[in-house]
This record gives C-alpha cells, structure tokens and sequence, in this order.
C-alpha cells in the first residue's frame, strides 16, 4: 500500500538524465548518454625527511579515470529521529518548495530557498572568459545530482506524533509556513523506533511511545531491514539514504570480544548485547541492505567491528555530528589564525539552548559524546604549523553546554579566542552568535544526502588496476558538513573547512577531466 503522501513524490522529474549546464571541450572528457568519462592526472608530492634534518621533493604523478552515472535516480531520505526538530523542518522546507508556497512574516512575504547548503546555495570558481572575467557557476550544476525538492522522506521516531504535531512541537517554522503545509504533514507519521534507556538521557522517556517491541537487537535489526525495503517499493525508489537525526547516545563502550571486530560485533548483536547502541542497530541494518547511513550525533556509532562489516559490504558509512554554527566558524577561523602565523593558546565555547537536543544534553553521558565531537576540530590545523606549535602541544580548548528550555531552538554560542601575536602580546576575539539550531542543521541533512548518493554514481580506475571501483566505504568528502569527520583506517583527518571545501570542488573538477582550482591568477600578474 503506498504511503499517505505518496501523491506529492510521483513526479517524473524526480529522476532522470538532467541537460547539462557546461560541457568540457578535451581529450581527457567522452560524454555518453550513461556516463561522463574523464582522465585525471593526479598530482601529489612526496616529502623524504633526511638525518641531517633536510628533505628531498618528489613531485608524483598518477593517472586516474573517473566515471559518473548520469542518470539521477530515484532517491528516497529516511531519518532515525524524524520527528525531531530536524526531521520536521527539513520536511516542511521541503513540501514548501514542492508546493511553490511562500509565507507571510511581519518583515514581509518569503519564499523558500536553500540558503545553507553547500550544494544548492555555493558557487564554484570555473574559469575565466575571453575578457579575463571570473566564471562561477552553481555547484549543483558541474555535475548530475539528486534535486532535494525531489527526495521522498520518511523515517523513524520514539514519538508517534505526526509530522504536523511535531513541528509545532518544534516551534521552528514561522506560523504562516506552518499553517500551509499542516495538512500534508499531518498524513506523515513515523515508523515505531528503536529505544535502549540506557542509551539516551532518562528525560526523554516521556517521548518513548513508538517503540519496536522487546529486546531482541537482532529482530531489531530485521525489522529495520524490512522498513527500508518496504519504504523502497511503496515509493518507486531506485535509492534510499539513510541519516540519524536523533538524540545524541552516550558513548559505547569498547569492550574486546564484543565490538571489536566484524564476528564479534555480529555476535553481540545476535545476544543482544547491552553495549550495542541504537544507532549501532541501525547502521547495521543499512549496511547489510547496501544501504548508505550517516550519522549525524556525535556518539561512536561506527565502533571497529561496525566499520570492518561496511569495509566487507562495500556499503557506504559516513560521521560523525553535523557540523552547523559553533564549530563550522571554528574550523573556519582557526584555519585562518593559523595560517596568517598567529598562535591560538586557548579555545572557550559556551552554548545555550533550550530545544530537546540540549534537554538531553543536559545528562552528563550524552554531553561527554558532544564534548569529544567538539574537542578536535583543531588538531590537524595546530599540527601543521610546527612554528607556532611544539610537538603535542595544543591550545587549551574548553567546551560548555547549558540546557536553557526559555530559548527554544534558537542556540546561543559564545566563543572566546586568546592568541598570540608578535613581540609577546596578546590578541582576544569573542564571538557571539544566535540562530536556530535547525536551520543550520536541516541544509547539512540536504548536503549529505545529495553527496552520498553522487558518490553511489561515481567509480574510479588507476592503470594497474583492471575494472572500474567504487570509492572507499567511509566516505571521507563528507567532512565538510560534520565535525568529527571519519575516514579510512590510515588516512589523515582534515578539519579545515576551506580544505574540506576544495576537496569537494576538485573532486567534481576531475569528474569532468578539469584541473584542480588554484589562485595563481598568472594571467594578471604578468606583462
């Protein structure tokens, strides 16, 4: 039987071939009507370090080949915590854009957009013209991806409120906006979840009324593989990503023989072990169902066994906590200070907010997830400027969150920044920033859907190799739109975000046989 809402998602625009904006004159480029094919020589650096403290340079060169599905398909968006403040704000954004409603406030009539979203509100830099003039286009545009008014949602929630009843539960969305979209979201109404007690703070029981029964984890498991193949068929999908939205867990315990490894993880969950998390449950079920699943908490969902389970399904995993006001801006201007030579010794954030996320906060476990999460966005900036920093030496860096229920949504983040600059003095930056939590959060929801599925669409093949593969499991370009990025075993984590940023923009370049953006600008520096 097809879902209540099912009449607003049978556009036939919501997949397909889209025409392109641009198309690349070059050798290195073949457009077919499935795919865009494209070589990419890959240029990297490898640094020796000698014993009398000198290095020796070797510029490296490999060739890749890209190829990129051209067909958008059919792409479905579930939520673990749709109901939350999250889930119905993306929702109702999204039914306003399907809609074409626009509302009323006392500073005048708007429309929807989606300011916020680094895919669907960012320009990349493509060129010059004829005249020297700057080229920008929309970043949606360099390359076939998933439209966000097309994606059909559902999901999961402890409550079974409504989509209506929870988004004026939010108190998010500005009455006029509310009023318009009341009818379709009243017919949307959350799966039954997941609840371990134990997991979340005690203050959110009163939420639990939409609960899969008993405590079976791997029945658990089973029925969350059902309702992501039963949401597939009702809804004609060719994909489904899945994104946990919800309250923030403590932290799992590692335990050896229990999440450690694939087998061991397995069998835990086959004994309903009490260390395996909800979110555990389900980014196993995705995995197994092939199913992409991003976590957007800050608690360690992907314990090692979890990860090596991905590995082996070759299924897409991506984490960890939206990155959205606070720590985007640290990020961005720490990469700055650092960069410009000048030494942050100290990093005080304060947060208030009174939604239901810092309700749960409020409990010590659930805030020590958030602390870790918030605590290393700087590292890999500090490590790289050897100068300012000693070895293993770091700012002190201090974090606060305060549940103040008056607020609501809208979060209030002070920071405080004390640095060193030349000749012994001192420099102190505050920075004060309010808005609501869940604007910031939905279009990072968007971002992460759209990038995740496009990495479904895209292989890569290097000359030794003999077929075309996909990229690695944990998917490491997601960085960008959270704050404690994953990435493969090994590799490197990169917090800054002008680097996370150019990551994505040289990917998509070489997608289409284009070399990576640089600011040289020789053409205007020279006679």
């Amino acid at each position: 039987m097809a879902p209540p809402n099912a009449d607003l998602y049978n556009s036939s625009a919501a997949s397909g071939t889209p025409s392109p904006l641009l198309k690349v004159n070059s050798p290195n480029v073949q457009y077919t009507n499935e795919h865009i094919l494209s070589k990419y020589a890959y240029q990297s650096t490898l640094v020796s370090k000698q014993t009398d403290g000198s290095m020796t340079v070797n510029p490296v060169e490999t060739v890749y080949e890209f190829k990129t599905e051209r067909n958008v398909p059919r792409t479905g968006l579930m939520m673990v915590g749709w109901g939350g403040n999250n889930g119905s704000t993306l929702t109702a954004a999204i039914l306003a854009h399907k809609l074409g409603i626009s509302w009323r406030t006392k500073s005048g009539v708007h429309k929807p957009n989606y300011f916020g979203s680094v895919t669907q509100a960012s320009t990349l830099h493509l060129g010059v013209d004829d005249k020297g003039a700057d080229v920008y286009v929309p970043m949606s545009s360099m390359l076939p991806l998933v439209n966000p008014t097309d994606l059909v949602i559902g999901g999961w929630d402890i409550s079974k409120k409504n989509l209506a009843e929870s988004m004026e539960r939010a108190e998010v969305l500005e009455y006029d906006l509310q009023r318009q979209v009341k009818d379709e979201m009243a017919k949307m109404v959350p799966l039954p979840s997941i609840y371990y007690p134990d997991f979340i703070a005690a203050n959110q029981s009163d939420r639990a009324d939409n609960l899969l029964p008993g405590n079976n984890k791997r029945a658990h498991v089973e029925q969350i593989r059902k309702d992501i193949r039963d949401f597939k068929a009702a809804n004609k999908l060719d994909k489904i990503v899945v994104v946990w939205t919800a309250n923030t867990e403590r932290y799992a315990e590692l335990i050896e023989g229990v999440n450690d490894t694939a087998e061991n993880f397995l069998a835990a969950v086959k004994n309903s072990h009490d260390e395996v998390a909800p979110s555990s449950i389900f980014a196993l079920a995705c995995i197994e169902e092939g199913t992409p699943f991003i976590n957007g908490s800050p608690q360690n969902t992907f314990v090692p066994g979890l990860i090596q389970l991905a590995e082996r399904h070759r299924t897409f995993i991506g984490g960890d906590d939206f990155k959205s006001g606070q720590t985007k801006m640290k990020s961005a201007l720490v990469d700055f200070l650092v960069n410009a030579g000048i030494k942050p010794v100290a990093i005080t954030s304060y947060n208030h907010l009174g939604n239901n996320d810092g309700k749960n906060l409020s409990s010590h476990k659930q805030f020590r997830s958030k602390e870790i999460s918030k605590s290393t966005v700087v590292d890999d900036m500090v490590a790289a400027n050897h100068i300012l920093y000693k070895k293993d030496e770091h700012p002190d860096h201090t974090v606060v969150i305060k549940y103040v229920p008056s607020v609501g949504d809208s979060k209030r983040a002070l920071d405080e920044y004390e640095c060193d600059i030349f000749m012994g003095g001192r420099q102190t930056i505050s920075l004060f920033n309010i808005c609501e939590d869940s604007f910031l959060a939905s279009p990072l929801i968007i971002d992460l859907v759209v990038m995740t599925e496009f990495m479904t669409r895209l292989q890569y093949k290097t000359g030794d190799m003999a077929k075309f593969s996909n990229f690695h499991s944990v998917l490491s370009i997601l960085s960008y739109m959270l704050k404690a990025p994953m990435v493969p075993s090994g590799t490197p984590v990169v917090n800054s975000l002008s680097r996370q940023r150019s990551a994505i923009e040289n990917i998509f370049r070489a997608c289409i046989g284009l070399s990576p953006n640089n600011e040289m600008g020789l053409e205007h520096k020279i006679w």
